[in-house]
């Protein structure tokens, strides 16, 4: 179980999550650094986060003090991640993310059991890898259905309800090295990717005047279940450690920064961007 801090009462998370707000809106000049990525007083969801990428990005979330969300199909693995970040820091939601009727359904029960979302991290998705001619729409819809439309879906709810409540948000959504450089065989998610990148700045470009920051995070190559076989293909790992300039594939930690520095006051007048963590990858392409 990691570190964590002990929950505040509600008027001093929502004091302590105002504090942290202030560094980017010029009301306070005093804010110490580490406050800046401070994240007590918050609550983040996080999709597809049972394991790989997403429970780590959930998992650092914590650790900077919000209290975290974990969504994923699997509700065994979700519960896992639960109890391994702390039950009190984070819950279990298992819902559709490509089903509008379920997204909103889990965001009235969060809400309702004391757990509004101002931070959403929208990591789930899919991959249907394999040569275009052979792809099937079915292929096809699954992947831009699981990883771009669940991206709209669940934005979308969580910043009609941040609006309601009057209160700013951060959203955070996992693009990929895909989203700018693609390779054979993964056509659907190349497709799906950069359509998270443009998505992200079309949603700034509405969402933006409202308070809502809105960024896009893009992965390199990261060892994951879901690429293990790629991960222990010998000629497919030396390609990976010859074309990333820092020699090595990224592990789901590497996020972690990342993603608390997004969700954080720290980047309070960041927003509409993709931050590439791909080991210098997309430099050198």
């Amino acid at each position: 179980m990691i570190n964590q801090q002990a929950d505040l009462p509600s008027s001093a998370s929502s004091q302590t999550a105002e504090n942290g707000r202030q560094a980017a809106t010029g009301s306070s000049n005093t804010t110490a650094t580490t406050d800046l990525f401070d994240l007590r007083g918050h609550v983040a969801l996080v999709t597809g986060a049972g394991s790989g990428i997403g429970y780590a990005i959930a998992e650092g979330l914590a650790a900077a003090g919000a209290r975290v969300v974990i969504n994923g199909r699997n509700e065994r693995k979700a519960q896992a991640a639960v109890e391994r970040i702390g039950a009190g820091r984070a819950r279990r939601q298992c819902f559709d993310v490509t089903d509008p009727t379920a997204i909103g359904s889990a965001f009235d029960l969060l809400e309702k059991e004391g757990w509004p979302i101002d931070i959403v991290v929208n990591n789930a998705g899919v991959q249907r890898r394999g040569p275009m001619l052979e792809l099937t729409e079915d292929d096809w819809h699954t992947v831009i259905d699981g990883d771009l439309t669940s991206v709209f879906l669940v934005s979308r709810e969580a910043v009609r309800r941040m609006l309601a409540r009057g209160c700013r948000g951060k959203i955070i959504n996992v693009a990929s090295l895909a989203s700018q450089i693609t390779r054979p065989n993964v056509g659907p998610y190349t497709a799906a990717k950069g359509g998270v990148r443009l998505l992200t700045q079309a949603m700034t470009a509405e969402w933006a005047p409202l308070g809502i920051c809105v960024n896009a995070l893009a992965p390199g190559h990261v060892k994951t279940e879901l690429t293990a076989s790629l991960a222990t293909n010998s000629d497919f790992d030396r390609w990976v450690e010859r074309r990333t300039p820092l020699g090595r594939w990224s592990t789901p930690d590497d996020l972690k920064g990342p993603v608390v520095f997004l969700a954080s006051a720290a980047s309070d007048y960041v927003t509409g961007q993709t931050l590439f963590v791909d080991g210098g990858t997309v430099a050198v392409m």
